[in-house]
């Protein structure tokens, strides 16, 4: 599976609420863009971040309904999730890959270093190769 992982530093200011650390958070894995002029993406996840805390998958109809959303919506930003390795699909429903915010950001940092190594492997066999 193939997974993108985008980070963007971004000025944190800090005497922020928790709405706006949250914001901060998402917007530092490239979770939203300036295409999301309605927050949705910000608010699928603000409910996928409650739900996993308790260890609660939540539908994408479940997510539609309680945020007033097209399910069109709601799928199209959680593929998107999905995609960035926040967000797995579980039988019953969608979750953060961890219940805290804490784990999510160390396995990612984990899958990080995972992925440069790799390509550090790859880099090494590919100038032996070419003398």
């Amino acid at each position: 599976m193939a997974q993108r992982v985008t980070i963007i530093r971004v000025r944190n200011n800090p005497n922020q609420n928790v709405n706006e650390e949250l914001q901060w958070l998402g917007n530092s894995l490239g979770l939203f863009n300036q295409r999301d002029r309605d927050s949705s993406c910000f608010r699928i996840f603000i409910t996928l971040v409650k739900k996993s805390r308790k260890n609660e998958a939540i539908s994408s109809d479940e997510i539609a309904a309680k945020l007033s959303l097209s399910r069109g919506t709601v799928v199209h930003h959680l593929n998107k999730l999905n995609e960035t390795g926040i967000v797995v699909k579980e039988p019953k429903g969608y979750l953060l890959r961890e219940a805290t915010l804490e784990r999510v950001v160390s396995d990612i940092h984990q899958d990080m270093e995972n992925m440069f190594l790799e390509l550090k492997k790859i880099a090494k066999e590919i100038d032996e190769k070419l003398g």
